[in-house]
């Protein structure tokens, strides 16, 4: 049974508002320790299992660098300007905690396969636009097609493959469970499923790109430090993560269908690292792109604050929107490789007609199993709770005026 609408941009669930006051509690009585989250301790935590050498393992000096400079920027601008809740510091401290042991555990994974970095990577096609404005559902439509591979979410955000059995899509299914729990609206903002295809947001993430961590935090000065840095180091863990997967499920020679919206903000770095991809440009109505980007950015602010700005979070959801188009309109001028672009209501009212014109801007070929992949992937999106979203974000427009 689907959740009842959303009341609010700030509404939070039950559980959460339990869970937060229980954690509350837990602290006060002495049940619980209070969760570090400065980086000295958060780093001692993680790393207990891990050697110094796993921290450089397939890396340079320089990028092992910029992950502690992010790290310390990023837990500084948590503790100093979050205000985060008790719920909100449990899962900062779980996050930043699980990914410096992923990225332990994938330095000692190089260290001891050092080949898996040296995988041959067919050029990708890279799904570019603004949050909000079709990139999922373009993603998953080419995605499809039996020619291209795909990342799943599980593997997105759990990149140390698993051996020699594989539980990432098991892990994965029990966290969308726990979070649809504790946000029964979830589903509205991105339709989830633990092996789907799914952005790449996890490997960002995992580098402390701040795209995963502003839509959730009010963190304004790590966001500056990283928008004003160079994305290459983010960009070269990247590669090595999807070179990695690429190895583990044996899809090198397959075009990979990939897509985050902070693409739009670092293009310049992703095409050094893939000058030979294809592009796909999204477009949509500039209103609807921001009030949806503020929906969502408030419900995962909402969970893990009890001081959440909506006005800010629409002001500067508005300045983010505008600083990738800027950066990104740049990058395209300097691009010569293939590139398509999709209007989102064009998309909206004849999917087909729109990938077949996008397959030949790209030069490929739309084969009949392609064909008919896409149209069992655009039957499963038409019944997506993600479809109540536009009605939610207007609602709440309508009783704000």
């Amino acid at each position: 049974m689907p959740p009842p609408p959303r009341p609010h941009p700030l509404a939070r669930s039950n559980l959460a508002d339990r869970a937060n006051g229980w954690l509350e509690a837990s602290w006060a009585k002495g049940w619980l320790s209070h969760p570090p989250l400065d980086p000295e301790s958060v780093f001692s935590k993680a790393s207990q299992d891990f050697t110094a050498e796993d921290e450089l393992g397939g890396r340079s000096h320089e990028d092992a660098q910029d992950f502690r400079t992010r790290l310390t920027r990023l837990c500084h601008a948590i503790e100093h300007e979050a205000r985060l809740n008790s719920l909100g510091r449990t899962i900062a401290h779980g996050q930043i905690v699980r990914v410096i042991r992923q990225r332990l555990a994938l330095g000692r994974l190089w260290r001891s396969a050092p080949t898996m970095l040296q995988t041959g990577i067919a050029p990708p096609i890279i799904v570019v636009g603004q949050m909000r404005a079709g990139t999922t559902r373009l993603h998953r439509l080419l995605a499809a097609d039996p020619a291209h591979c795909a990342t799943r979410f599980c593997d997105s955000w759990q990149p140390v493959p698993g051996s020699p059995i594989d539980l990432r899509p098991l892990w994965g299914g029990i966290a969308l469970f726990m979070a649809r729990r504790m946000d029964p609206w979830i589903d509205t903002l991105h339709p989830f499923g633990a092996a789907r295809a799914d952005e790449e947001l996890g490997w960002l993430a995992s580098a402390f790109d701040h795209g995963a961590y502003e839509a959730q935090w009010h963190i304004p000065s790590f966001t500056a430090f990283s928008e004003g840095s160079d994305a290459s180091a983010v960009y070269r863990e990247f590669g090595r993560i999807l070179r990695t997967d690429a190895a583990h499920h044996g899809n090198a020679a397959l075009p990979r269908v990939m897509k985050v919206p902070q693409f739009a903000e670092d293009l310049p770095a992703l095409l050094a690292l893939f000058p030979d991809a294809r592009l796909v440009v999204t477009h949509r109505n500039h209103d609807d792109i921001t009030q949806s980007a503020a929906s969502l950015v408030a419900n995962q602010m909402a969970i893990q604050s009890d001081d959440v700005d909506l006005g800010w979070i629409e002001r500067e959801w508005q300045r983010k929107i505008a600083l990738r188009a800027e950066r990104m309109n740049a990058a395209l001028k300097d691009f010569t490789g293939p590139v398509a672009r999709v209007d989102f209501d064009a998309l909206n009212r004849d999917w087909s007609s729109e990938i077949s014109r996008t397959y030949d801007a790209l030069g490929l070929k739309l084969s009949e199993g392609a064909a008919q992949a896409m149209a069992a992937e655009q039957q499963q999106a038409s019944q997506s709770a993600h479809r109540h979203h536009r009605a939610a974000y207007r609602r709440f427009s309508a009783h704000r005026r």
